[in-house]
């Protein structure tokens, strides 16, 4: 065992990294969708619930599709611009991401019955096709400052933890990490990179892991860089009977791909403990997984639809593929010594690496949405939706097929404390003249945080414009989306760690270009 003669700590656990532990952020992060489809749907807020006759309707309420009056093939490309200011424990820091995708493609093919055939209720049926990005990935912000030491990465070293999530962790299990050069977690790699030690206490008294106070502020910095989306592959079917009533379904093939890298430091400014280190965590993320919808639309006469649908929670299969590398540095060295106290070996700098795989599954919340669009003869039309998400529902689980005995049982808790059930705001709009059309649209997506401190209200103002002619139709939009997220390096038991408030905002530009058939 190492004796150091005097100690420099460090404990990385609370990181929460991905390298050794999924967590309630990344049941919120595959949960929390963002509206899209056609720039139609997208220029009016998402609110197209009730409205139908759009390929967005696919993912939001299937039976829109039996309002098609015939088929149609589309597709939407656009602009990504995203932009992040960070604060919490320095100065402000602005970071700026962009990036081409396509938003939507898609097909409709309609069978409708001629106006004077009587011979069955069922007026029209539609089967469609389509491929929705239902998540964007796509971020990166940085930030700077100062902590006292209570609050630093030292302070998460002095708190007891679980093994693995699961087993109270020794000190035999961290020395056993380094022994065999082969870490299972962060306090592993802290104690192979010479930041931690182990005491011994004398006979009769447990050892323990100890470091040195420090005094005064603890310099931090961190970037985070994230890629990736959610795409969602769907089929459905819809039908209208009598021109009165319209139900549809679709089942949903969801592909996740998510990529992180984040570069976290910090430094003190005590010149007899002068530690600085530097963790690089590379994880990505990929899976899939599969969902059903069923819906509703109700026309009571030519001016009012009213329309309801429900989305089962999406079952998904995730793979992690991580990296993790901590390296260190010491001002003055770090010394080790004998029994006798006599030096045996002087440390500058150190390093200790990981990496692996690891599979499982996540469940996230079923969706439920309800919206009534009004009519206004040939000029447009106004509608609005509701979405309730049931964020506490979402479940992590073992991947049974690797026959591992692990348990998430801490970290679905934390899901069921950390989050609540929230209510999604859609409301829009479409004005016509001749052959265009005007669009307006503003969504306000609650915020799935049970501390009312934390503000995690999405705020999107839309608007577009539209051309339609005989077998052809070209529509623009624009979403501008607003937000706060909340970002921690690390838990402490005391509540006290930094708290990163990521103010970000979004602008997608889109087009759709359709022809009909």
């Amino acid at each position: 065992m190492k004796n150091l003669k005097y100690w420099l700590g460090l404990t990385l656990l609370g990181w929460a990294s991905h390298a050794f532990a999924q967590s309630e952020t990344d049941a919120l992060r595959y949960s929390q969708l963002q509206f899209g489809g056609t720039s139609r749907t997208l220029g009016i807020g998402g609110a197209n619930v009730a409205v139908g006759a759009d390929l967005g309707n696919l993912v939001s309420n299937p039976a829109g599709l039996g309002l098609f009056q015939q088929s149609e093939v589309t597709f939407t490309p656009g602009l990504n611009m995203g932009n992040s200011t960070t604060s919490g424990t320095g100065a402000q820091l602005s970071e700026s991401r962009n990036g081409l995708q396509i938003g939507s493609l898609g097909a409709v093919f309609v069978n409708r019955r001629p106006d004077d055939d009587n011979t069955s209720d069922w007026r029209a049926g539609a089967f469609a096709v389509g491929l929705n990005r239902i998540n964007d990935f796509n971020t990166s912000f940085q930030y700077s400052g100062t902590v006292q030491d209570n609050r630093s990465f030292f302070q998460r070293l002095r708190e007891p933890r679980l093994l693995n999530g699961s087993l109270p962790q020794t000190l035999d299990d961290i020395v056993k990490q380094f022994n065999d050069n082969e870490y299972l977690d962060l306090e592993g790699l802290a104690y192979g990179a010479y930041l931690t030690n182990i005491q011994d206490n004398g006979p009769g008294t447990a050892e323990q892991i100890v470091t040195v106070p420090r005094n005064g502020p603890i310099q931090q910095q961190e970037s985070v860089v994230n890629e990736g989306s959610q795409t969602q592959f769907d089929f459905g079917y819809g039908a209208s009977f009598r021109d009165k009533i319209y139900i549809g379904g679709a089942i949903g093939v969801v592909s996740t791909r998510f990529i992180q890298t984040r570069v976290f430091s910090e430094f003190g400014t005590d010149p007899n403990s002068g530690v600085s280190l530097t963790l690089r965590d590379n994880l990505e993320t990929r899976g899939n997984g599969f969902n059903a919808r069923l819906g509703a639309i109700y026309r009571p006469n030519d001016q009012v639809r009213f329309g309801a649908s429900v989305q089962t929670p999406t079952f998904m299969q995730l793979d992690d593929t991580y990296s993790t590398l901590l390296t260190t540095q010491f001002t003055p060295a770090v010394e080790f010594v004998n029994e006798n106290g006599q030096v045996i070996e002087s440390i500058s700098d150190g390093s200790a690496s990981t990496g692996g795989e690891f599979s499982y599954r996540l469940t996230t919340p079923f969706r439920a949405s309800g919206g009534v669009a009004v009519l206004i003869g040939k000029f447009g039309f106004v509608s609005g939706d509701l979405e309730y998400v049931n964020y506490p529902s979402a479940r992590l689980k073992d991947d049974s097929d690797t026959g591992l005995s692990g348990s998430f049982n801490s970290q679905n808790d934390a899901i069921a404390a950390l989050y609540r059930p929230t209510v999604n705001l859609r409301i829009g709009g479409e004005a016509r003249y001749n052959a265009f059309r005007f669009r307006l649209g503003y969504a306000r997506y609650g915020s799935p945080y049970e501390d009312s401190g934390l503000n995690g209200t999405q705020n999107y103002f839309t608007g577009g414009l539209g051309i339609r002619q005989n077998k052809f139709f070209l529509d623009v939009a624009g979403v501008y989306n607003t937000g706060n997220q909340y970002y921690r390096a690390y838990t402490l038991n005391s509540g006290n760690e930094p708290v990163i408030t990521v103010d970000a905002n979004r602008f997608i530009t889109s087009l759709t270009a359709g022809i009909t058939f």
